[in-house]
């Protein structure tokens, strides 16, 4: 019993931290543009220059947006029927559990073989961010199509670029409107 209860920490910290592996997706857009005429895009620099990441992250997101759109078949031009922007947002949380139990499994209170109220607790820091991917009429210079994913980042580098590869192909999923798999 009392291993059952020090394991229960452990526990709810594993599905926490799996919970949080996924992106969440939404979608706003113009119903009033044929999304089937845009083939053409390039990136809107006065837009993704104003977005508040390290320029080395800013690359990453970049390259996987282009990966994304070439693979639905369009071609990176000079002019564009749309123009790609992006921004971004993160917040730090931090999670505090206090599971109030004593190093010898007992809850609040006093034994006469207890001389201390134990509390135990764990904290873990972690870094929510929203990346927005917003798609512009070239000619009309109007959004017309926004993705928005929201999820945890990775401060490990070697999982950095995978984790933004997930926003992004889980963003990009959802274009264009009605085609979503």
């Amino acid at each position: 019993m009392k291993k059952t209860l020090k394991a229960l920490p452990f526990l709810a910290l594993l599905i926490l931290v799996s919970s949080c592996s996924s992106v969440r997706v939404a979608t706003d857009y113009d119903k009033n543009a044929n999304f089937g005429e845009y083939k053409t895009f390039a990136f809107y620099k006065t837009g993704i220059d104003k977005a508040e990441i390290n320029d080395l992250d800013k690359r990453r997101i970049l390259r996987a947006i282009e990966s994304e759109l070439l693979a639905k078949g369009f071609t990176k031009s000079e002019n564009p029927d749309l123009l790609v922007s992006l921004f971004t947002k993160s917040r730090e949380k931090i999670n505090i559990y206090n599971n109030g139990f004593g190093p010898y499994g007992y809850g609040w209170g006093w034994h006469p073989w207890y001389w201390n109220n134990y509390n135990s607790s764990s904290v873990s820091r972690s870094t929510e961010g929203v990346l927005y991917v917003d798609l512009i009429d070239a000619s009309k210079k109007e959004l017309v199509w926004q993705g928005m994913g929201t999820g945890y980042l990775s401060q490990n580098m070697e999982k950095k670029e995978l984790r933004i590869k997930e926003f992004v192909s889980k963003i990009m999923e959802k274009y264009p409107p009605g085609t979503q798999q």
